[in-house]
């Protein structure tokens, strides 16, 4: 059965252009030209994947990536003219999982596609629950619990202090981080992983004295166990 994407793009030349392409790649695509019918579109089917434009009439990238974070998974690649780093940390935060910079070329944007997918296929049965003194990070539910509390975390975060948790004591560098929790090639942008680290550490941190998210200087990050 082909994948369904929702292509939300209100330049009609890019919108067919992406849609002539994923076609003959043998997607199903379906196109939205304003953030309130990408919304429409989205509760209507759910898609496999979300191609979305920032700067949109109606309602904004950013508000239809918070409208779908609010019900759903759903892998979002942000697509953008639009490079700056904040813009790019900006849409990770929100919960997208790739962000793809105009003009760009369409095999780049195909493997991106691809590699997002491949990463959304977690089999129903693998079981991802670590569990620590005060702390529970649950990648089944996508569920922070501190110190017996459940905390709002965007996945990415999850995810991030989920990978450091699942080998304690380990140091990754930042280059590491990205690649192996994004997924991707981050144009080297190792501020992402900071950002990320500094909005955990003030949910977890003085939490326990059994474990610890530790900077090792000059090098990055590791999630201590004692």
């Amino acid at each position: 059965m082909a994948r369904n994407i929702l292509v939300v793009e209100d330049d009609n030349n890019i919108s067919n252009l992406i849609k002539m392409y994923l076609d003959k790649e043998g997607f199903d695509v379906r196109i939205a030209a304003d953030g309130g019918k990408a919304v429409e579109e989205f509760k209507e089917k759910e898609p496999d994947l979300v191609l979305l434009d920032v700067m949109l009439p109606v309602l904004d990238g950013w508000g239809v990536c918070a409208k779908i974070r609010e019900t759903s998974k759903c892998p979002i690649i942000m697509l953008t003219a639009k490079g700056e780093v904040n813009d790019r940390i900006h849409g990770l935060e929100m919960g997208a999982d790739d962000y793809v910079v105009k003009p760009f070329e369409m095999k780049e944007l195909l493997a991106r596609i691809n590699a997002v997918l491949r990463r959304s296929e977690i089999p129903e049965d693998t079981h991802k629950r670590l569990t620590f003194d005060k702390l529970i990070i649950d990648l089944d539910s996508y569920e922070l619990i501190v110190d017996g509390k459940k905390i709002d975390t965007p996945p990415k975060e999850l995810e991030l202090l989920y990978h450091l948790a699942a080998t304690p004591n380990r140091v990754y560098t930042r280059n590491q981080l990205l690649d192996e929790v994004w997924g991707f090639d981050y144009f080297g942008d190792s501020r992402t992983v900071d950002v990320h680290v500094k909005r955990l550490r003030e949910k977890v941190e003085n939490v326990s004295d059994q474990w610890a998210l530790k900077t090792v200087w000059g090098v990055g990050y590791k999630f201590e166990v004692k």
